[in-house]
């Protein structure tokens, strides 16, 4: 069963950074679909960057094109989001998820269907103005 991990949210004031982790355990597969989500309260949660491990191919968000970068180390098992530029739109609860079952392409065109496998708790992050 894979069991994901979130750290690295916070507070931080528009036009901060912040760099999100993930740690991954519980499988050790390169060929898997790897991303950060987000919701914010009273809104859908949404996602935000997609990685497919074994080739590195990224979606992201339209939102956050530009400020942000997923990064996958497959020899550590871990996922990061780099994000700069913050603007308080960004403020949500952010969610790490993986899942094996998305193919390559559906992983990085950010076309994949079906609810994500596996979640982690969540990590906070709140941007002020």
């Amino acid at each position: 069963q894979i069991q994901l991990a979130e750290s690295g949210g916070g507070s931080v004031q528009a036009g901060g950074s912040l760099r999100l982790s993930c740690a991954g355990s519980g499988y050790t597969y390169s060929n898997i679909c790897m991303g950060w989500f987000r919701q914010a309260p009273g809104k859908d949660r949404e996602a935000v960057a997609t990685i497919y491990s074994s080739n590195q191919r990224t979606y992201y968000a339209d939102s956050v094109k530009g400020r942000f970068t997923i990064l996958r180390d497959n020899a550590k098992n871990t996922l990061s989001l780099e994000m700069n530029s913050l603007k308080p739109d960004d403020t949500a609860m952010y969610y790490c998820a993986a899942d094996k079952r998305i193919m390559p392409f559906d992983c990085y065109s950010g076309s994949w269907r079906s609810e994500w496998q596996s979640w982690g708790q969540g990590t906070q992050v709140t941007v002020s103005s």
